[in-house]
């Protein structure tokens, strides 16, 4: 097999990366939204990137911080080094931004109430950083648009309800409207300012529009989103209603409707779900693309492509949420709400090929559509983002899409929130570098551990207890690219329904076409911890296929057990990822059960001591001469520190009784999995927790998304080359 430093291309519609040149976008940088806080602020703080614009020279980025009521810059002269220009303070909550020049015109709100609102339009130099004009918008604004040739700008005033009242209805009075501004000598002329009623038109609660969205053509034409209302409307550039519509409905067949069951199930329907549009754009002067998200009643998981006249050009239906479920992408808690949840949208021409960009909010991914043929739609790539992405900018003059995501999860000690830059390059697509596209039927997946190569170059891997209700064995062809999943084998018992309380960390062969199956356990949710041996068809026959752990392991057992387990001879050996109650300090067991005799033993590992948080075992596989593990900090972004594989000499494995002193092996460092975390250029994942090695010596890293919950649901799956060639 064929050394890859980087298993990737795009698996959605592409077939295929072939090896010749091509246009694809690639991510080549991402910012965290924190540095642009003073070194005297406190950067432990929310902060979120939201809406996000360029400047015209396309240099500059500005984005939308809500939580810090700022708007937030970047330097991206160098787009793979972007640097950071600070924050300015604003007067209230920033909503949105659209720049004309190097000038921001911010949509600020300021509302003490929802029947009080209000807000205003800043217009901002991004140069001196001082305020040019504000104008008094009469109520809560949230979108921003400006006209192409720099004439006016569009605002939506939403005046949204409040959704714990009156079951979350509309029909909350102050009514929100659109709000036209005239801009004269590069800002705004507030003395325009121009209300347009958009009451009486929606058929949902006509007098409560709640706009949400708006964008410009190059006619000056005004497209506005009443999502609630599921309602579009166009507005001439003075403000009349050139016409006005019904979003519609969609038929959902394939999909999965239900959460908190940790089991990923597409066999479900929906007939007539409306589509609630959110983001909207002009793809042309005669054409939009909506993003629809839904809130009140609805949300279709996809997209629309709509003619000025109401008339339907294109619907993805479930294509775009089973091309995410393929690539792993897929939040499973969103099951029964809104599924990946299409909020954004973007629209540009990239080297000729008029292109939609679609952002999915929970699957934290962004779909590339060539629309060439409007009616017929290509889905090109999938890119990974961070997590929650909010808004878009292209910028084809420079080759440039920036992504925008608002989630900061620093209270979860997760990744912050994040500014992403692609690139539109003559290079294969590095993304998805896993997917289950191809199969006959759709096999969703996620929370990747442990694996184990076969000695015909098949990978198998297991998915952890976020799918509790289906714990699984996924059968990977590495040699791909990317690499897929061409089948899945469900873990089950004699009734035939899936295996519970299981929390699958470790797999590896049993020679006889079977597999033994590490589970971690935990004793507060009465998971045991435990070792199951199955067939090739995941079964496990009877209780004498599950072993518990010895008395005297149980009676120093703690919450972080097993990840990994492997087979040398007659005995399987695991990783215990953390210390237990009789562990020395930063020195955990690899326990033994032989198999023959049923003995327990253990060995200890000394481990590293962590610079943050905690440093553990997450993988253990025995190849040749040595025994090979995954030491990782729980650190993610910047504070990831110790990402290594080790190997262990197979003869220093030599169990000693439990209850008594363990022998401590030697380790030595193989390789330092930073850079390759690195190889995206997104922040550094913090679960780093399958090794296969092949039959070639070529070993294959992954890592576990969290089954895209408070996670990105990026999943890197890489070679890192012949592994006895990197031992130090």
């Amino acid at each position: 097999m064929t050394f890859r430093t980087i298993c990737l291309t795009s698996a959605i519609a592409l077939t295929a990366a072939a090896a010749s040149a091509e246009q694809n976008f690639n991510r080549i940088a991402s910012f965290a939204t924190p540095l642009n806080m003073a070194a005297s602020e406190d950067r432990s703080r929310e902060t979120s990137a939201e809406i996000i614009a360029a400047t015209a020279d396309g240099m500059t980025l500005a984005y939308t911080d809500s939580p810090l009521g700022v708007l937030g810059l970047i330097d991206i002269t160098d787009p793979a080094n972007p640097q950071p220009l600070g924050n300015i303070a604003l007067d209230g909550e920033p909503t949105s931004v659209a720049i004309i020049g190097q000038t921001a015109f911010v949509g600020v709100n300021t509302s003490e109430s929802y029947t009080a609102p209000s807000g205003h339009l800043s217009v901002i130099d991004l140069t001196t950083k001082a305020e040019l004009a504000r104008c008094d918008l009469g109520g809560q604004p949230d979108s921003v648009a400006v006209a192409k040739d720099g004439s006016f700008a569009a605002i939506a005033i939403e005046n949204e309800r409040d959704e714990d009242l009156g079951d979350g209805r509309t029909g909350q009075l102050p009514a929100g409207f659109l709000t036209l501004v005239q801009i004269k000598d590069g800002t705004a002329d507030c003395g325009t300012v121009q209300a347009v009623d958009l009451t009486g038109l929606a058929a949902v609660d006509g007098h409560d529009p709640e706009p949400e969205f708006v964008d410009i053509n190059a006619a000056g034409e005004v497209v506005v989103s009443l999502q609630e209302n599921n309602h579009m409307v166009v507005v001439a550039k003075d403000g009349s209603i050139l016409n006005h519509f019904s979003a519609g409905a969609v038929d959902l067949d394939g999909i999965d409707t239900k959460d908190e069951r940790g089991v990923l199930l597409f066999t479900d329907t929906q007939a007539q779900v409306v589509r609630e549009p959110d983001a909207v754009k002009w793809l042309d002067d005669n054409h939009f693309a909506t993003a629809n998200e839904g809130d009140m009643d609805g949300g279709s998981r996809g997209w629309t492509l709509f003619h000025k006249d109401g008339s339907v050009v294109y619907e993805s239906g479930v294509s775009f949420e089973h091309a995410l479920v393929q690539i792993g992408h897929y939040p499973d808690k969103r099951s029964d709400s809104k599924g990946v949840e299409p909020e954004s949208i973007e629209t540009a021409t990239f080297g000729g090929t008029p292109m939609v960009f679609v952002g999915s909010e929970r699957g934290s991914a962004v779909g590339v559509y060539d629309v060439t043929n409007p009616a017929a739609p290509e889905l090109t790539q999938i890119l990974p983002s961070g997590v929650g992405p909010e808004g878009y900018v292209a910028i084809p003059a420079r080759n440039l899409l920036i992504s925008a995501n608002e989630k900061d999860l620093i209270e979860d000690k997760g990744p912050r929130s994040h500014v992403m830059i692609y690139e539109y390059q003559d290079a294969p697509a590095q993304y998805p570098m896993l997917t289950s596209e191809g199969t006959d039927e759709l096999i969703g997946w996620g929370a990747i551990s442990g694996m184990v190569a076969d000695n015909d170059g098949m990978i198998y891997a297991v998915n952890d207890s976020f799918y509790g209700f289906q714990p699984s064995i996924f059968k990977i062809d590495p040699s791909q690219t990317p690499a897929r999943i061409i089948d899945v084998i469900r873990v089950h018992r004699a009734n035939g329904q899936p295996a519970q309380k299981l929390d699958l960390e470790g797999i590896t062969l049993d020679g006889k076409g079977g597999f033994w199956l590490a589970s971690e356990g935990r004793t507060d949710r009465a998971i045991p911890h435990a070792i199951y041996h199955v067939d090739s068809k995941g079964l496990i026959k009877s209780h004498k296929q599950e072993f518990g752990l010895s008395a005297e392991l149980m009676a120093v057992e703690k919450r972080f057990g097993f990840e990994g387990i492997t087979k040398i001879g007659d005995t399987l050996w695991m990783a215990v990822q953390r210390e237990w109650k009789d562990d020395p300090k930063d020195h955990v067991k690899l326990v033994a059960y032989n198999t023959k005799t049923k003995e327990w033993g253990a060995v200890h590992y000394p481990k590293a001591a962590p610079a943050k948080g905690w440093v553990g075992l997450s993988e253990i596989v025995a190849h040749s001469d040595y025994v090979y593990v995954i030491e990782r900090d729980n650190q993610i972004g910047a504070n990831a520190v110790t990402k290594k594989i080790y190997r262990i000499p197979a003869a220093d494995m030599v169990p000693a009784p439990l209850g008594g002193d363990l022998p401590v092996v030697s380790k030595e460092e193989v390789r330092d999995l930073l850079p390759d975390l690195k190889q995206l250029n997104g922040y550094v994942q913090d679960k780093v927790e399958g090794l296969a090695i092949l039959p070639s010596g070529e070993a294959i890293v992954s890592t576990d998304n969290d089954g895209v919950d408070d996670h990105s649901g990026e999943t890197l799956f890489f070679s890192i080359g012949q592994i006895s060639q990197d031992a130090s």
